[in-house]
């Protein structure tokens, strides 16, 4: 696993909303086929495992709920530099998160250049499968603004089949990366 464009799904279905990116992953996976193919990652909630993934991209994409204040199911996107880095006390190797990933990656001088978060302003993160119908109804947008996302960073769109129970079929050129 070495180079190209990694896109990693974060969350846990769990939580409701927190499921979000791990919900895109599959509807990207069964949906888009881009050239060349993007790795799509389940990250869920692997914390430090998910290092060497991270270092391994030249480009890189989180799919995650996104708390931004916005209004519930508005697309949200965290370019690299504003992404949260940082480390913390923690009183357990299992409260790691993708803040202190990210810290590390960028004090190893490994933290890819092109990095992006996109995703939605959750409705709520609670435990409880599913996602809220504000979600539900910004997940085409949501999906879009990945692919015009990989369409600006050099991949093409092979193939384009419907969401299955959804609309998402954005045309070439997609909206604004």
């Amino acid at each position: 696993m070495s180079g190209g464009t990694v896109v990693i799904g974060l969350g846990s279905p769990l939580m409701g909303d927190d499921g979000l990116g791990l919900l895109a992953l599959e509807a990207l996976r069964k949906n888009r086929v881009f050239d060349p193919a993007p790795l799509l990652v389940d990250g869920g909630t692997w914390g430090m495992n998910l290092l060497p993934v991270i270092e391994s991209a030249e480009r890189l994409l989180f799919v995650d709920a996104i708390r931004a204040g916005a209004r519930s199911g508005e697309v949200v996107v965290i370019e690299r530099e504003a992404l949260p880095r940082g480390l913390g006390i923690k009183l357990s190797p299992h409260q790691i998160d993708l803040q202190e990933v990210l810290a590390l990656a960028e004090l190893r001088g490994t933290l890819p250049r092109e990095a992006v978060a996109i995703g939605l302003e959750p409705e709520r993160v609670e435990l409880g499968v599913g996602v809220s119908p504000a979600v539900e109804r910004g997940l085409d947008a949501l999906l879009e603004r990945i692919a015009a996302r990989l369409l600006a960073w050099g991949h093409t769109l092979a193939t384009s089949r419907a969401r299955a129970g959804g609309s998402w079929t954005p045309a070439e050129g997609g909206v604004g990366a």
